[in-house]
C-alpha cells in the first residue's frame, strides 16, 4: 500500500472540511458546483480504462448478483427507506423526500472507488451499472408519487444531461483511448489515472461542500436529524450483505461488490435531480448535501471492514 493509499481517509475528511471552509467564499460557492461533474467525469474515465470491455458481457451472465443487488436496491431499500424516514423524520417533509431520494439512487461512480478499495470485483459492479440508472430513473418519481401522495415533476432533459455527461462521455473516451493506444501505452495511462482517482473523487467531494455548505450551516440542525437514520441504513444494510452473501455462497469479490454497490448513494445526481426538480425546496438539497458528510467515511470504514472480513478467512474460501 502506498503512501497516498494510506491518507484516502484523511485526504476525503479533508476535502470536506476545505469545501465548507471556502464555502463562504462567493465566487467559489457560484462555480464550484459546475466543477462536479468534470471531476466525476475524469475520475470514472480512470476506472474505465482499467476495465476491459470484453469481459462485461460475462458479469451479466451472473444472475444471482444482478437479482440480489436489484432486490436490494429497489425493493427491499425503498421500503426501509420510507420506514426509517417516517420513524425520525417525521413532520418535516421536504427533509423526508431529500432522504427518501438519496436513499432510492444507487451510487453510479464513486461506489466504483470504493469497490476496488475493497478488492472487490470491479467488471462486475460495472456491469450493475446501467440497470441501476435505467431503473432508479423510472422508479424515482413512482416512488416519490406512491409515498408521499403527490405528482412530484422531474427535468428528465437535466437529468439525461448529467447522465451523458457523467457516465457516457467517459465511458466512450476510455474505449477511443484503449484503441488508439498500444498495450504499453494503456497499462502506463491506466496506472497513472489510477493514481489520480482519490484525488478526483476528493475534489468533486469538495466542490460539493464549497457550493452547498452556505446552505448546509444555516440548517445545522438538519445533520442531527439526518445522523440515525442514515447511519442505521448502512449498519442494517451492510449486515444484510454479509448473511447473504454467505446464504448464498457469494464469493468474497462478490461479496465486496454487493456491499458498495447496495450502500453507495448517488448523492451529486440526486441532488442535481432536486435542485432542478424542486426550485425553492431548499431542505432537500440540505438532506442530499449532508448525505456524502456520513456517506463518504462510513464507506471507506466499511471498505476496511470488507478487507477484515476477506483476510480472516471465516466466512469466504
Amino acid at each position: 500500500m502506498n503512501l497516498t493509499e494510506k491518507l484516502e481517509p484523511l485526504i476525503i475528511f479533508s476535502a470536506i472540511i476545505i469545501g465548507l471552509l471556502f464555502s463562504n467564499v462567493q465566487i467559489l460557492a457560484d462555480n464550484t458546483e459546475h466543477l462536479i461533474n468534470v471531476f466525476l467525469c475524469l475520475m470514472l474515465y480512470g476506472l474505465f480504462l482499467e476495465v476491459p470491455l470484453d469481459e462485461l458481457k460475462d458479469s451479466f451472465k451472473n444472475i444471482k448478483f444482478t437479482s440480489t443487488s436489484l432486490l436490494i436496491n429497489f425493493l427491499w431499500t425503498p421500503l426501509f427507506g420510507y420506514f426509517l424516514g417516517s420513524l425520525f423524520l417525521r413532520g418535516n417533509v421536504d427533509i423526508l423526500i431529500g432522504f427518501f431520494m438519496l436513499i432510492l439512487t444507487p451510487c453510479t461512480d464513486w461506489y466504483l472507488v470504493f469497490t476496488k478499495m475493497a478488492k472487490g470485483d470491479l467488471t462486475l459492479s460495472l456491469s450493475i451499472l446501467p440497470i441501476n440508472l435505467i431503473l432508479q430513473i423510472i422508479l424515482l418519481p413512482i416512488y416519490l408519487i406512491l409515498f408521499f401522495s403527490a405528482s412530484n415533476s422531474m427535468d428528465y432533459l437535466q437529468l439525461a444531461y448529467s447522465l451523458m455527461i457523467v457516465i457516457v462521455i467517459p465511458f466512450v473516451s476510455a474505449q477511443i483511448t484503449k484503441l488508439i493506444l498500444n498495450k504499453d501505452l494503456k497499462e502506463r495511462a491506466a496506472d497513472l489515472l489510477s493514481n489520480l482517482q482519490i484525488w478526483f473523487l476528493s475534489l468533486a467531494v469538495f466542490c460539493i461542500f464549497a457550493s452547498q455548505g452556505e446552505l448546509l450551516f444555516e440548517n445545522l440542525n438538519s445533520i442531527v436529524t439526518l445522523f440515525i437514520p442514515l447511519i442505521i441504513f448502512f449498519t442494517v444494510n451492510t449486515v444484510m450483505d454479509l448473511l447473504l452473501s454467505q446464504c448464498i455462497n457469494f464469493t468474497y469479490p462478490e461479496y465486496a461488490s454487493l456491499t458498495m454497490t447496495t450502500l453507495a448513494r448517488n448523492s451529486p445526481l440526486a441532488l442535481a435531480i432536486a435542485i432542478n426538480s424542486f426550485p425553492g425546496h431548499e431542505l432537500i438539497s440540505i438532506a442530499l448535501v449532508i448525505g456524502p458528510l456520513i456517506e463518504l467515511p462510513i464507506l471507506y470504514i466499511v471498505s476496511k471492514f470488507c478487507l477484515m472480513i476477506g483476510n480472516s478467512g471465516s466466512f469466504f474460501n
